[in-house]
């Protein structure tokens, strides 16, 4: 029940209608057409009607105002790329006379204490990041609005998912990679169990896998430019001929094959080619400079603020992948005749 009163809740139109609490959020949200059935929405939509049910949405309440305040839930903060997001959200809610309130996952990823009293009486909407996704078990108050960030589009807990196309950049750097001859590719990555990072890694054995005579490597490594470091020395002094290319899940991995491939006596890229994933200010601060996939990390905020606030406003949020461009620098080149 919501707090201090006896007002039907989701949960209780659900038990009423015999559906799960996310079919009447589609069906009240009107997302539901192609998701569950007529049949299915009308029952809701009764039961809805003989509780006396009202979604407790900022949608229902935006002409009144109520909190006009926002959470963005990411993963600690120990990458630009997330100050980025916040930044691209911060101004479309400014402009909507929205404040947006940043909250690091405890850890990156784990469930999260809610910060406020209330989730539901202190904000109108969440927008969070799918490494961030256990957080939102505390926060969702009873049904807050949430847009998924760099989420699956199928299972995503959200009204809405905005995502990059990650594998896009990833067929971008193998595409590349395997233009300049490469065939023995270790991939360095991420230990982290993301909806984004599998999505690397099956674009990547797919685009490898379709090319004949070509092999590779996985190896998963924290994002640490430690654990990085060490996960590619051990791969890369294995028995057996060496990759002539690391493709890395994302820069802060590639800093760490970098120190590997010198710790070796190895030079980027005459002996091994690198490539990151995100363009963070790293990758010009290495040398060579890094080839890495650009994402717009500030117009992933504004995506994912938008989209929210459709969601908010009862609108359709706009579709379609965020486009990501390879950068080519410094640490990529045909391998080296051995």
């Amino acid at each position: 029940m919501a707090h201090g009163s006896t007002r039907p809740t989701s949960r209780d139109v659900a038990q009423a209608a015999g559906v799960s609490q996310a079919a009447v959020s589609l069906v009240l949200g009107d997302k539901w057409r192609g998701r569950v059935s007529q049949a299915t929405a009308e029952r809701v939509r009764e039961a809805a009607r003989e509780l006396g049910y009202r979604p407790n949405l900022a949608a229902r309440n935006l002409r009144l105002g109520r909190t006009r305040t926002v959470l963005l839930v990411v993963p600690a903060l120990t990458t630009e790329f997330f100050a980025g997001v916040y930044t691209g959200a911060a101004r479309i809610a400014a402009q909507n006379g929205f404040g947006v309130v940043l909250y690091p996952s405890p850890e990156g990823i784990g469930p999260a204490r809610d910060p406020f009293a209330s989730a539901q009486a202190a904000l109108d909407g969440i927008i969070a990041s799918s490494m961030a996704a256990d957080a939102l078990t505390a926060l969702r108050g009873d049904q807050l609005p949430l847009v998924m960030l760099d989420s699956d589009p199928e299972g995503s807990l959200g009204a809405a998912t905005v995502n990059l196309d990650i594998a896009d950049g990833v067929r971008q750097v193998a595409g590349h990679l395997l233009g300049l001859g490469h065939r023995r590719l270790l991939h360095l990555a991420a230990d982290v169990a993301s909806w984004t990072f599998e999505v690397r890694a099956r674009e990547l054995a797919a685009r490898v896998g379709a090319v004949p005579g070509t092999s590779l490597l996985t190896v998963r490594a924290p994002i640490s430019i430690e654990g990085a470091r060490t996960a590619a020395e051990t791969a890369l002094s294995a028995k057996g001929p060496r990759p002539t290319a690391i493709i890395c899940d994302d820069d802060k991995l590639a800093a760490g094959a970098y120190k590997a491939v010198r710790r070796l006596g190895l030079r980027i890229p005459d002996d091994i080619s690198v490539t990151g994933l995100d363009d963070l200010a790293l990758a010009t601060a290495i040398d060579p400079e890094l080839t890495t996939v650009r994402l717009d990390a500030e117009l992933f905020g504004e995506r994912g603020m938008q989209a929210l606030l459709a969601v908010l406003d009862g609108r359709r949020p706009d579709g379609g992948d965020i486009p990501v461009e390879l950068v080519v620098r410094g640490s990529t080149a045909p391998p080296s005749v051995p």
